[in-house]
């Protein structure tokens, strides 16, 4: 695999089309559609051309309209508009590679093509596309995951090779958003103050965190397949973990910033005593605010024998002389409590404090919120009334937060051509290295599979930090 390639913005056309597979189902009209008219109220895909692919007959007016069913009332916008009433639509069976094929070539070129289908379906219209059934400097833009373990990922690769170079296929992270991504590296390497204590010999641990208060909001067909560890442990979470804790890339470009990732990732495991280093846990029926909310093997289309966690959490250790030591905590659930998205790096406590100081000597911690997009640096500080007392103190700030759906970040990034934020096929085959042993080890039920009430903050002993204060 070539991964030595710059960005493709750098040396390839101006992508004209953006063809949409899967253009009838609820991926474009949910997510994709309202991503779009956010980018395009941002001055963005302004010379796009939209065309929709589906397995379902519509007629032209159908698609038209859904197209403006998705664009809601305050998008109104000549280019949203135009989009709309010049948008086609085509029924195509992408499992037949004659029809997937004509479609490609019909389009004005270059084209992205956003595989918004079942990953399985997206791997079986792959398997089936010849060379020359892919135009020149067309784009692939695929969502996760990426395979269901490290053989199917490696598999997928290989057939992906054969028709268009790496750096034209976009593995989608929505935690990769340029926000995100941009916010984390200026706060890590533009601060003097950071980066030299960034590291094992002052941090005392890394914890990420994605608490969701949302249930399965109808989507048990994908999830109880899936589960906590596969939708988010796997891509978002490690790759959050990558940004925390990578080494500076040289330049903002594809390949450094990619590089850099890639190394981490490699360095990144699981220890193999999985009943310690790893958890999980399935709601219960409870109540989130006014909704009630039942058993999770109640849900509709949910088979209790699955064992589908809907709570995990991971210690995972970075092999490297940066991080060798400190654990990496990550977990992400839902039905719980409140929503909350953030990582939080905690450094060790101080070896003395002057005897004469009251109070709690609580280590310095510093939390990096995902959405909303904060910084808190808590810190002790003499307290009001009583300068021997320490108290603690929390000093924050906003950080910069773009306009756009986390869609309208993704398509931007496939229109404008930046591989930089889009997941490489080495770091997605390495991301399944890292859990895959963790995954038959649940399959195998030896790490008990616990519960908590929905609502809840998860079970009583999972006590953690992340609720000592609020960012």
């Amino acid at each position: 695999m070539d991964t030595s390639a710059s960005s493709a913005g750098e040396d390839s056309p101006a992508i004209k089309t953006l063809l949409i597979l899967g253009a009838s189902g609820d991926l474009t009209a949910r997510l994709l559609m309202p991503g779009l008219a956010s980018l395009v109220a941002q001055g963005g895909a302004q010379d796009i051309s939209l065309v929709g692919a589906g397995y379902d007959d519509w007629p032209q007016d159908k698609w038209r309209d859904q197209l403006k069913e998705s664009f809601s009332e305050e998008d109104e916008h000549q280019v949203l508009e135009r989009l709309a009433k010049n948008s086609e639509y085509h029924q195509v069976d992408v499992t037949s590679r004659e029809e997937l094929a004509k479609v490609l070539k019909a389009v004005e070129q270059p084209a992205a093509v956003y595989f918004a289908l079942p990953p399985s379906i997206t791997e079986k219209a792959c398997n089936l596309l010849e060379p020359d059934d892919v135009p020149e400097n067309t784009r692939f833009v695929m969502e996760k995951p990426f395979g269901a373990d490290q053989v199917s990922a490696r598999k997928l690769t290989a057939t992906l090779e054969k028709l268009l170079p790496e750096n034209h296929i976009y593995r989608v992270d929505h935690f990769r958003g340029t926000g995100t991504v941009l916010n984390i590296l200026g706060l890590r390497f533009a601060n003097h103050l950071l980066e030299p204590v960034w590291n094992n010999r002052h941090v005392d641990k890394v914890e990420i965190y994605f608490d969701e208060d949302l249930t399965l909001e109808g989507r048990a067909g994908f999830y109880d397949t899936t589960g906590a560890m596969r939708d988010m442990m796997q891509s978002h979470l490690l790759q959050v973990m990558a940004f925390i804790t990578m080494d500076q890339p040289a330049t903002l470009g594809e390949r450094d910033v990619r590089d850099r990732v890639a190394e981490l990732i490699r360095a990144a495991e699981v220890g193999p005593d999985y009943a310690k280093t790893t958890r999980r846990a399935r709601y219960t029926a409870g109540k989130i605010g006014d909704r009630d909310v039942p058993n999770y093997v109640d849900e509709p289309g949910v088979d209790p024998d699955n064992n589908t966690e809907t709570l995990a959490e991971l210690e995972v250790h970075i092999n490297n002389a940066r991080w060798a030591g400190v654990p990496i905590i990550l977990r992400s659930g839902k039905s719980l409590a409140k929503n909350q998205m953030e990582a939080m790096v905690t450094f060790k406590p101080l070896p003395h404090l002057p005897t004469g100081f009251t109070g709690t000597d609580t280590p310095t911690r510093i939390r990096i919120g995902l959405g909303p997009a904060k910084i808190q640096l808590e810190i002790d500080v003499n307290g009001p009334g009583d300068v021997y007392h320490l108290d603690r103190a929390a000093l924050s700030a906003q950080l910069n937060e773009t306009d756009l759906l986390p869609y309208g970040e993704v398509l931007q990034a496939v229109l404008t051509d930046n591989a930089m934020f889009f997941v490489r096929a080495d770091t997605a085959v390495e991301c399944w290295r890292i859990v895959e042993p963790v995954v038959n080890a649940w399959a195998e039920n030896k790490v008990p599979l616990e519960e908590y009430a929905a609502g809840s903050n998860g079970p009583e002993d999972w006590a953690t930090s992340r609720n000592e204060t609020q960012l």
